[in-house]
This record gives structure tokens, C-alpha cells and sequence, in this order.
């Protein structure tokens, strides 16, 4: 922004009478500009003087924020030196026209209280007060008088002249100050803030003693002491000891309307500070609730600090505010560097601006409200975006079923209360363990006693007892174990048994590993999260340094109601964490992220799903699809139509690369024999024994994966069990990515045409005619489309959540906009289902409707739902429009299919855009330059294996003169006549009906982003195949009204509960549960069956939670209530 391109950063000279002049002729220089009418000639400069001790003016945080300052054209910053500041009279200190001015030790406050009121500057932190802030007293006076929660406490001050404030008595296990009795444990505070040496006391029953609170020394923050009586010397402040979850939360405002919180393990936990791979303190980031944003407000205000730094404690469902520290800013955070210095430009700005007659009109928060040119032209502001998304890349998934009939094995299922629902799912270390040790205890057995009936399961226990001793350590993300009650033993010999059925109860175990989110799914997740900020308008400036800021300003300053649900395996859990570390640019590890923000979604199936109870509509597909493949002859008309009744191009493509089902079945099988033969063999070559595959896989592991399927794939009937294509493509899909230096042969022709036969599979598994993908979708997702329903309700509601009071409202431009985000992680079964919902569930009548028929062709022609596919609902709210109308709230459905496959890009089918301008806008923009030549574009223009070549040939540059700030993606400058013309070559000519994502509003104020993946850091990965990037979301229509979408879900919703209902009545009366949730012994007290819910539509969902907006509740989601029957989820949802 600067004229010369240099920050103007000046140190204030001792002496200060050079910098007094140049002060004066600056002053002087803006005289004649004012008169003047030239607006382009220079004006003045507003100076912003820094007056600390040299260790605060000279610190990383302040650096950076200054240099950010000085970005701003006309302020310049001047840094007092500490040997003026300790030395010289205020007289001959820099002059300056805004101070920034806090005391630290050492720091001659009296001094800088002298020079304000010499020089009159503006104050960022009022001096004053600052006085009050060093006194523990004044604080906790003035936080009261704020009607501000603080702990319950009392002050003794050993003054001789007060000795009525002089009262204690001291017992074993409580203190009484001046009449207020505190047990133990509570807290002592010296009555200085400057004392950093708190201590806590703990009662007897807990070992008595006490910790010793100190200031930071390397690694040790405090230390337990044996010590259990109070200090006898001193002034204190006694309080109880609040009981959090060992987190304290640090709030740093800058200004009332924005602040930053991160937690940090508590010192007093242990004392010992948690640190990061770089040395780091780690801190946890933390999303404030309605009531502390309303705490932070007060207290910028009370104490009248700009830039203050305060502690909140949250305990018992309320928060606390336990100490206040001033000026201080955040570490390590760039996104907060940029926040701080923007808001405090603007505050600077704003204030001195029209003094010293500088054109300056922003207003403070103009470009943080999110509003956005609607595709017809007229301006709307964002109100909901609701994503729903597959985790990212995975380590390939493996499972193991055998029927168990032994005690012991009984004796766990009831110990963890399976008698309940009739099933169980074993996660955690210490139940593992138990199984692991069952496992071992037959397996000794059989040594012992070579029974041969138990000999037949011998191979399973062994590869029981091998998962469950990988790693040497147990952890619940990595494997499962799910048992279910079958009270007739098993129905059939499944693939894998073939024993001779046996009377009485059995259990199913099955025995899940592997499918942990790799190095390649975190990346992919977090530049996903980065780039969808691009779609939250505002605060899209040069000056950020990186797209997207508008989300990031709009989460801090209190008008972003996000959360974030994750289904329970880990790999989605993970997924949701890098999503969320992208999207707020939060740094570190991501555990804490993971705990502090995601929330476990695992309660009556929101997202998760069992699939291993398949409905019965799911048993006859599966049924039909086994019937159809196992045929040894060319598929004829009939299993077109049998197999692909709804005609779709991608169905139909993989079936002609198969031709004969089975024969393509004998290639996959030899393919694979022919994979695990050169496996063996370079096991055998001592060169590559040590061999290190892709996220520490041995070749021996290698071996056992592809072995095992090459069993599975082959019946002993030589029948082959189809439900082990998706396993086959899984791992030959893994391997083409991350394997593919072990260079070994066929494993492309394996991929081809594993690929055709999952591309059949996999979407014909979720119903093959329209009414059984329908069916089966409900079954899977209703209670997902019931909260996606209530998201978008709620939205236009008037409501509380992450609102500022209307009391405290005053000089905000906008307080009651807010914009309500729900992403909701899950697995493929999930995206499938809701996307079914979508395409066949009647939004929209194909033959009335171009867009949608052109966006059904689309996705018709899509193959797979790969990791990271994305559905998105963005709701928007025309402000003009009367609040009743149906055109007040306006709709955006789009979809991305996630992940690049291999090879896949020649075929990919193009869709039309993101947010592609309505057909009135098209030849306006032709004749602006923005489309150019594009409809002349030759249509073998397959750029899209090279990411270099695209952004040289993408149409970034012709946008941009349109004053657009879209910022294309490859697939949209790709032509639309490759393996899938989704319209004929003539319509391309008629502008009325161009498919292009291009044409964009030329609206030179209001600059758009789509989330483009062409200059993101994951292409540069491409070439070593470790990242594929990620498909841009495609718009499936952009101009549907909320009452449509409500009327189309209610119906959908009342449907789904209907066939649910006779579902759930026709299973057995013992084990009604359909679909269960699973039972976390820790967290759940009241494991409640779905049935209770799915019936009563009208009941609280189980997953409703009634805590306040935006805490993430680190065990999990509380204990589920039936007892409570509105039909809303808790506002805070």
C-alpha cells in the first residue's frame, strides 16, 4: 500500500528535537495539499509512536505487527528508545500522534502518564488504568462492578492501619478469611499482579501439600510442594479452585469487537509446559461461546485497553474470568499478526484521518460483512454453508469375521453391556487388550489340547492375535473389534467359513484394521479447509497475503457460528482436524485440535453407519448384483437395463471395459496372483528386504494384504465373492499412488479394470433402481437430512448463538450478522446416500428445469466418490426483498467428487463451474473480454496432467480484466469434448445456454473467489505422485428458494421415518435396533436404541447437547436424554 514500497519504520532519536522538526515540516507539507483540490498529491503522515521497554517494542509479535502497520500508506511507526524512555525528560521524547504505551517491569509509568497529557495523542491503552491492573485488588474490583463472573474470593491485606482486613484462621483443610471460609483446595494470589507466585492448596484426602505457581522457566511452569500451611507475610487474594479440564483459556482483544483465545494445558496440572516439535508452548485453539465474547467486550472496555490479554476459567458450565493482564499479544499466530495490525490501522484511521485530511472512507468493518453478487446480479449476504465430506486418503481398510462360540468370549460381550442392543464395538486400549488376551489364552489352549473342530479356527485366532500385536501399542483409531449377538449361530457359510453349522447363540466378531488417514489425507484435508475460505466473502484484500481472510476475520470477530461434527472412526476424526487446522489457519499438532474442535458425532447415526446390518432392501441389491456378476457370458441388453436402469454414462462405460463379468473376475485373480508371486520374490533379494513403503508398510505387510484377498477374491466353489472388489481397487488403487517405485508389473491393467468393476459395484451397492437408492439413502442418512434441515431453519431464525447483546452493540456496524457453518466429516456410505437424496429424491423435475437436467448429466457421468468429495448448501439472505417472500432466502447446491484419481483426467467429466452467472449476464460479460475466444477452444486440449501448464493456460489473466477476482481451476478451462459431451458441440455457440463456468459479474467492488485448486501447494506434489489434487467444486444449481428445500426435506424426512417405522418393526422384538450407537463405556451412562428416536420424529435428537454455542466438549458428546420431546435440536446446534 506504501507509495515507496518500504515501511516507514523509524526509531524516535534520543534527543528528539531532529524528530520534533521533521514532525513539524510533515504537518506543513499536508497544509497546502488540504487546500489544494489535487487528490493524488501526497498528504500527511500519522505517526504511531511505541513507548515500552526494548525487550516489548523489539519482540517477534510486535515486529510483526508493526511492519503490518506500516503497510497502511500514510501511518508511519516510531519506536521510543529505552535510554530516552529511562533518561530523558518526557519534553524531549518523539512526538507522535497515536501512542501505544503498556508497562512492564522497569517501565517509568508515571512518566508516560506526563507525555499523554503533554501531547495529547490518541491512547491505544488508556495509561491510567494501567495502574489499577498491576493491584490483583482493583481488578477483581472492577470485573465485579462489570457484573463480570470471577471465582468466589476474599482479600486479606496485612495492613497495620486496616487491621480489620487482617482476619484469618487456619485448619487442616479450610482457611476463613474475614469471615469467608475456602476449603481446600483454593487458590492464593499475592495481592500484586507483578507476583507471579500463586499457590494452590489441596486437601488431605489428596495427599495434602501444595503447587507452587512461578513464571516460565524453560520446560516448568510450577511444582508440587509438601508444604500445606497459607503464607504468614504478605497481602493475598483467597479463592476457590475452579475445576476445569486442565485447559486455561487465554483472550487477547484488540478492540471490543475482536478477540483470539487459544487454550494451554494449565500449569497447574503438572507444571511441566507442554511444548512442540519446534520448542513451542502448545497451545490449543479454542472458539468462544455467545457469553465470553459478550466477557471480552466488557473488559476492553472496562479497563479501557485496546490490546488486552485476560485468563478465562471454565468450569461447571459457566466461565470465569480469573485474571487480566493488559496489553499482550498472541505468539506465533500470522493470522492474528495480520487481524491485529488491520484492526488497529483502521481504529488509527478512523480516529486521526479527517484532522489531518487524509481520504480515508473504509469504515471499520465494511469488508467483513459477508456480502456477495447472486448470480442474477443482485447483492445477497451469506448466511449457512453446510458441507458434508468424505474423509481424506486412507491406508487401505481390512476386516476379518469369524462366528465365536467360547465363554469367554460371552463373558466380554456382557461385560460391556452388548446384551443391550445385540451389539458392540470394542475401541479402547484396555478392551482390546482383553480380546488380545482371549486370543492368546485359546491359542495356548490348542497347543495343549489339539481339538480338531477348534483347529479349523486356529488360522483366525492367530491373525487376531497378529492385528492386535501390531505397533506394539494399542491405539482405538487403528483397529476394531465389533461383536454381534447372533442368537442361531450364523444363517450360512459366509465366503470365508465354510464349517458345518453348529445349534445354539453365536457371535460374530469382526475384526477391522488398517484405513488410517495417511500423510497424502492430512495434507489434502488441510488445503481443502484452506481453500474453502475462499468462499466467505469480505476482507479479501492485497494487504492479507493469502485468499480467504474474510472467513478468518469473520470467525474472530464473533460473527462465524461454526462446529464441526465427525462420525467415530479415526480417519474421519483426523480428516475433520486438518479440515479445521486449513480453514482457521491454526498451527501445531493436530490432537489438540482435534479435542478442542471436533465434535464426535457418533449418536444415532448422524454419521455414522453400521455396515455390517444391511437392510433388507440392501440384501436384495447385493443379491441381485452377486446374481448378475457371476454370469460367464457377455453382458446382453437385458443386464444393461437389469444393472443399469437409470441409464447413467459412467454404468454404462465400466460395463462395456467388462464385457464378461466373470472373465474379467479371472483376469483380476491372475493379476493378482501374478502381484503376490513378484512380492515374494523381491522378499526373497536381499536388497530389498528393508524395504520402506509409504507410511512405514513392510513388504511382508504388503505380502499379507494382497495374499489374503487373492484367498478371499476365489471361493473354494471358484465362485467369486464380489464383495471383495472395492477391497481389490482399494489396495491397487493405494498401491498406484504410493507404491508405484516398487515398479512391479500388471498393477495398471489391475487398476483398469479393478476399477470397471468397483465403478459397478460400489454405486449399485446403494440400490440399483431410483426406488432403492432412495430407500436405502434413508436408511443411511435421515437423521443427517433432518439436522442439514434444522442448519438451514435455524439460520433465518432469530436466535442468540454467537450474537453480540444488543446492549453492547453500539459502533458495531452489523452486530446481528453472524454466518452459521456445520460440516459434518463422514465416510463414503454417507455421501452416497445424501447425494442419492438429492438426485432422485424430487428436488427438482429434470424436464422443467435445464440447470438441473444439465447437472444430473454431470453427475451421472461421475465414476466415483472419491476422498474429500464434497456437498455444499450455501444459504443466502436478499436483504431487499420482504421477509415473507419466498425470494428472501435463496439456496446453492454444489459438489465436488473429491480427489483426482489416476489416470482419470482424460475422462473426467466437466461440470459448469462454481457459481456460473445466470444466462441474462452471458453476453454482457462476452463483450467485456472476459469469455474472449474461449468457445473456439480445440477440444483436445488435455492440459490437466501437467498443473504448470494449466496456470499458463488458464484464463486467470482475461477474469481479472472483468474485475473478477475468480480464480479458475484446471478442470474449468479443460473442453467439455472429451470422453463426456454433456451438451451437444452446437449449443456451445448460443450464449444463452454456454455452459462455462466463466462468465462472471464484472462488479469491480465485491471480488469473488471460487475454491480453485490450481495454485495450491498440494499440484507440486503431483509429480512425485505423494498428493493428487483435489476436483473444484462444481455448481449443481444456484437459484433455489429455502421454502423448496424445506418442502422437499419435510416430505423426504416423513417418508424416511415412515419406512423406518416398518423397518424397525419387522426385525426380532429382542434386538430391535437397527443401526446402533457405540458403546463408549466412559462417556455414556444411558446407551439408548434408535428405535425411541426414529419413531418419534418429534423427540430431541439423541445427539442434542445442551451446551452453549461452540464448546467442544473434550470426552465426546454428553450423555443422550430422551426424557425432553421438542422438536427442535438445542439452539446451539
Amino acid at each position: 500500500m506504501s507509495k515507496s514500497g518500504l515501511p516507514h519504520f523509524l526509531i524516535g532519536s534520543e534527543g528528539g528535537e531532529s524528530r520534533e522538526l521533521d514532525d513539524k515540516d510533515m504537518r506543513n507539507i499536508s497544509g497546502p495539499y488540504g487546500e489544494d483540490e489535487e487528490e493524488d498529491q501526497a498528504e500527511g503522515q500519522i505517526v504511531v509512536g511505541i513507548c515500552s521497554m526494548m525487550k516489548k517494542s523489539n519482540s517477534k509479535p510486535m515486529t510483526e505487527i508493526m511492519e503490518r502497520l506500516c503497510k497502511f500508506e500514510y501511518i508511519t511507526v516510531v519506536i521510543f528508545s529505552e535510554e530516552v524512555i529511562l533518561h530523558e525528560p518526557v519534553e524531549k521524547w518523539p512526538l507522535c500522534d497515536c501512542l501505544i504505551s503498556f508497562h512492564s517491569k522497569g517501565f517509568p509509568l508515571d512518566k508516560a502518564v506526563g507525555y499523554a497529557k503533554l501531547r495529547n495523542p490518541l491512547l491505544i491503552n488508556d495509561l491510567n488504568m494501567q495502574y489499577f491492573i498491576q493491584d490483583r485488588r482493583e481488578v477483581y474490583r472492577i470485573l465485579q462492578e462489570e457484573g463480570i463472573d470471577l471465582p468466589r474470593y476474599a482479600v486479606l491485606n496485612r495492613d497495620p492501619d486496616r487491621p480489620e482486613e487482617c482476619n484469618l484462621v487456619e485448619s487442616e483443610d479450610h482457611v476463613e478469611v474475614n469471615g469467608e471460609v475456602f476449603h481446600k483446595p483454593f487458590v492464593e494470589k499475592p495481592v500484586s499482579a507483578e507476583d507471579h507466585n500463586v499457590y494452590i492448596y489441596y486437601p488431605t484426602s489428596a495427599g495434602g501439600g501444595s503447587q507452587r505457581l512461578f513464571r516460565k522457566i524453560g520446560s516448568r511452569s510450577s511444582v508440587y510442594s509438601p508444604e500445606s500451611t497459607v503464607r504468614k507475610t504478605g497481602s493475598y487474594i483467597y479463592e476457590e479452585f475452579m475445576p476445569t479440564d486442565g485447559t486455561d483459556v487465554k483472550v487477547y482483544t484488540v478492540g471490543p469487537d475482536y478477540a483470539h483465545a487459544e487454550a494451554r494445558k494449565s500449569p497447574a496440572l503438572d507444571g511441566k509446559v507442554e511444548r512442540d516439535s519446534e520448542g513451542k508452548e502448545i497451545r490449543y485453539p479454542v472458539m468462544l461461546t455467545a457469553m465470553e465474547k459478550l466477557v471480552a467486550r466488557k473488559v476492553c472496555l472496562a479497563f479501557k485497553q485496546t490490546v488486552c490479554g485476560f485468563d478465562l476459567l471454565r468450569a461447571n458450565g459457566h466461565s470465569f474470568v480469573c485474571d487480566v493482564n493488559g496489553f499482550s499479544f498472541v505468539k506465533n499466530s500470522m493470522k492474528y499478526y495480520d487481524d491485529c495490525a488491520k484492526v488497529l490501522g483502521n481504529m488509527v484511521m478512523r480516529e486521526l484521518a479527517p484532522q489531518f485530511h487524509i481520504p480515508w472512507s473504509i469504515p471499520m468493518e465494511a469488508e467483513d460483512i459477508p456480502i456477495v453478487p447472486t448470480t442474477s446480479g443482485t447483492m445477497m449476504e451469506l448466511r449457512c454453508v453446510i458441507a458434508v465430506i468424505r474423509h481424506g486418503d486412507r491406508t487401505p481398510k481390512q476386516k476379518m469375521k469369524m462366528e465365536v462360540r467360547n465363554a469367554l468370549f460371552f463373558e466380554l460381550f456382557e461385560k460391556y453391556g452388548g446384551y443391550k442392543s445385540g451389539k458392540l464395538k470394542l475401541k479402547k486400549p484396555k478392551q482390546l487388550q482383553e480380546v488380545l488376551d482371549i486370543a492368546r489364552q485359546l491359542l495356548a489352549e490348542l497347543v495343549l489340547h489339539n481339538d480338531c473342530e477348534i483347529e479349523e479356527k486356529k488360522s483366525k485366532l492367530e491373525q487376531l492375535k497378529t492385528v492386535l500385536e501390531m505397533y506394539g501399542h494399542f491405539s482405538g483409531i487403528n483397529r476394531k473389534v465389533q461383536l454381534t449377538y447372533l442368537p442361531n449361530g450364523q444363517p450360512k457359510a459366509s465366503s470365508e467359513e465354510e464349517d458345518t453349522l453348529k445349534e445354539g447363540p453365536s457371535l460374530l466378531l469382526v475384526l477391522k484394521w488398517g484405513g488410517e488417514l495417511t500423510p497424502a489425507g492430512r495434507v489434502q484435508a488441510e488445503e481443502l479447509g484452506r481453500a474453502f475460505r475462499c468462499m466467505y466473502p469480505g476482507g479479501q484484500g492485497d494487504y492479507a497475503g493469502f485468499p480467504g481472510c474474510g472467513l478468518l476475520r469473520l470467525h474472530s470477530t464473533y460473527r462465524h457460528d461454526l462446529k464441526i461434527y465427525a462420525s467415530d472412526e479415526g480417519r474421519v476424526q483426523m480428516t475433520a482436524a486438518a479440515f479445521a487446522k486449513g480453514l482457521l489457519a491454526l498451527e501445531g499438532e493436530l490432537t489438540p485440535i482435534l479435542v478442542q474442535m471436533v465434535k464426535s458425532a457418533n449418536m444415532n447415526g448422524l454419521l455414522d453407519s453400521d455396515s455390517d446390518s444391511l437392510t433388507d432392501c440392501q440384501q436384495r441389491v447385493k443379491a441381485r448384483l452377486h446374481e448378475i456378476m457371476q454370469k460367464n457370458k457377455d453382458f446382453s441388453e437385458e443386464d444393461y437395463n437389469k444393472l443399469a436402469p437409470t441409464g447413467s454414462p459412467s454404468l454404462v462405460n465400466s460395463m462395456r471395459v467388462i464385457v464378461n463379468p466373470v472373465k474379467t473376475c479371472d483376469q483380476v485373480h491372475t493379476l493378482i496372483k501374478s502381484l503376490t508371486c513378484q512380492i515374494c520374490k523381491r522378499l526373497e533379494d536381499p536388497k530389498s528386504a528393508d524395504l520402506q513403503l509409504y507410511h512405514s508398510e513392510t513388504l511382508e505387510l504388503m505380502l499379507q494384504r494382497w495374499s489374503k484377498l487373492e484367498r478371499d477374491f476365489r471361493m473354494k466353489n471358484c465362485r467369486y465373492d464380489i464383495s471383495k472388489i472395492p477391497d481389490i481397487y482399494d489396495c491397487v488403487k493405494y498401491d498406484t499412488q504410493h507404491n508405484s517405485s516398487l515398479s512391479l508389473e500388471d498393477t495398471l491393467e489391475l487398476f483398469r479394470l479393478s476399477r470397471a468393476l468397483a465403478d459397478i459395484i460400489i454405486p449399485q451397492e446403494y440400490g440399483i433402481t431410483k426406488a432403492e437408492k432412495l430407500d436405502i439413502a434413508s436408511a443411511y442418512c435421515l437423521p443427517l437430512v433432518k439436522k442439514i434441515q434444522l442448519d438451514l431453519q435455524r439460520t433465518h431464525e432469530d436466535e442468540a448463538v454467537n450474537k453480540l447483546h444488543p446492549l453492547y452493540s453500539r459502533g458495531v456496524m452489523s452486530p446481528g450478522r453472524h454466518v452459521r457453518t456445520r460440516l459434518y466429516f463422514t465416510s463414503e456410505s454417507h455421501v452416497h446416500s445424501l447425494l442419492s437424496i438429492f438426485r432422485y429424491g424430487g428436488l427438482l423435475d429434470e424436464q422443467k428445469d435445464e440447470q438441473w437436467k444439465q447437472a444430473m448429466d454431470y453427475l451421472s457421468a461421475v465414476t466415483e466418490l472419491n476422498y474429500m468429495t464434497q456437498i455444499v448448501i450455501m444459504l443466502y439472505e436478499d436483504n431487499n426483498k420482504d421477509p415473507s417472500s419466498e425470494e428472501r432466502f435463496h439456496v446453492e447446491l454444489h459438489f465436488s467428487p473429491g480427489v483426482k484419481g489416476c489416470k482419470d483426467e482424460d475422462n473426467a467429466p466437466m461440470g459448469f463451474g462454481f457459481r456460473p452467472a445466470s444466462s441474462e449476464n452471458h453476453e454482457k460479460q462476452t463483450n467485456q473480454g472476459s469469455l474472449e475466444d474461449l468457445s473456439q477452444d480445440e477440444p483436445d486440449r488435455a492440459v490437466l496432467t501437467e498443473p504448470i501448464n494449466i496456470q499458463r493456460k488458464s484464463p486467470l489473466i482475461r477474469n481479472r480484466k472483468a474485475g473478477s477476482m475468480e480464480a479458475l481451476s484446471e478442470s474449468n478451462t479443460s473442453s467439455r469434448g472429451l470422453a463426456y459431451r454433456l451438451l451437444p458441440s452446437s449449443s456451445r455457440q448460443s450464449p444463452e445456454i454456454k455452459p462455462s463456468g466463466l462468465e462472471l459479474l464484472s462488479m469491480p467492488p465485491v471480488k469473488r473467489f471460487s475454491v480453485s485448486y490450481a495454485r495450491h501447494p498440494t499440484n507440486g506434489f503431483e509429480g512425485c505422485s505423494l498428493v493428487p489434487s483435489i476436483y473444484p467444486l462444481e455448481t449443481l444449481h444456484n437459484s433455489l428458494s429455502l421454502k423448496q428445500v424445506d418442502e422437499f426435506l419435510t416430505v423426504l424426512c416423513k417418508n424416511g421415518s415412515q419406512a423406518q417405522f416398518k423397518r424397525l418393526k419387522s426385525l426380532s422384538a429382542m434386538f430391535e435396533s437397527h443401526s446402533q450407537p457405540s458403546i463408549d463405556v466412559d462417556s455414556q451412562e444411558t446407551p439408548v436404541s434408535t428405535p425411541v428416536q426414529l419413531n418419534q420424529p418429534t423427540a430431541k435428537p439423541i445427539w442434542y447437547t445442551g451446551e452453549p454455542s461452540s464448546t467442544v466438549s473434550s470426552s465426546g458428546p454428553s450423555s443422550p436424554s430422551v426424557a425432553e420431546s421438542s422438536s427442535n435440536f438445542g439452539f446451539n446446534e
